[in-house]
This record gives structure tokens, sequence and C-alpha cells, in this order.
């Protein structure tokens, strides 16, 4: 799962530095449903408040479980991306995002989220092949 680089972007990217808006535009528009999982997870938080928000179904294809894991597993991707909605992102197997806040309010659930615990709790037979 690659992104759609606009040459004008690839340009700008062999000249120097990138504007992050418009590489954040590229990811949205290359990763649609990593982008609205995260923009969903983000707009929950905000509504519901608390320590975090997470997603726990499972995509619905290889396709969206490819842009989630490019997403989160590129370092350059998921910092633009906790950038621009000014959150942290967490990610567990195949599919779990989570979001938490930047404030500090969240740290000791994420610290629980992101533990070697958290990982092994989360585990499923249904999620051998995520």
């Amino acid at each position: 799962m690659s992104l759609d680089v606009s040459p004008a972007l690839l340009a700008q990217a062999e000249r120097g530095e990138v504007d992050e808006a418009a590489f954040v535009d590229c990811v949205r528009t290359s990763l649609p449903y990593a982008w609205e999982m995260v923009s969903s997870l983000v707009a929950q938080l905000k509504v519901d408040g608390g320590e975090f928000a997470d997603n726990q179904t499972p995509p619905p294809d290889e396709q969206a479980r490819g842009q989630l894991l490019r997403a989160l597993a590129s370092d350059a991707i998921r910092g633009a991306l906790e950038r621009h909605f000014g959150v942290r992102l967490a990610f567990q197997n195949c599919h779990r995002v989570a979001v938490f806040p930047t404030d500090g309010s969240g740290d000791e659930r994420l610290a629980r989220f992101t533990s070697v615990r958290g990982q092994l709790l989360n585990q499923s037979p249904t999620l051998r092949d995520c």
C-alpha cells in the first residue's frame, strides 16, 4: 500500500522540505479508510471525553487492513497524523487503533494499552491471519 504522491508533492520533496499540510492531504486521499478510522476516533474522543477512544472492529477487507498498517507502521505518516489531529496514536494487532489526548490525562491508559500485557490480552484466535 503506497501513497499516491502527486508530481508537485514529489518535486517539493526533491527540492528539500515538504509542506506537512500537503503531506497530510496526500495521506488523506491515499489512505481513506485509515484516515476515516483516525478521524472518527478523534471525534469520538472529543465528544465522549475520557482517557482514549479505540476501534475493535476488524477492517472490512485486506485493502482497508493494508491502509491501517501503512498509516500506523510508517513513522512519518503516523507522526503527521498525530500532529494534524493533536493526539497520540496506538496500534494493536491488525485493526485495533486507539487515540489518546496529548495533555497527559491518558498517559497511564496509554502505557497499559501499549504494554506487553495489553498486547497479550488483546489476542484472539480469529485474528491469527491479520
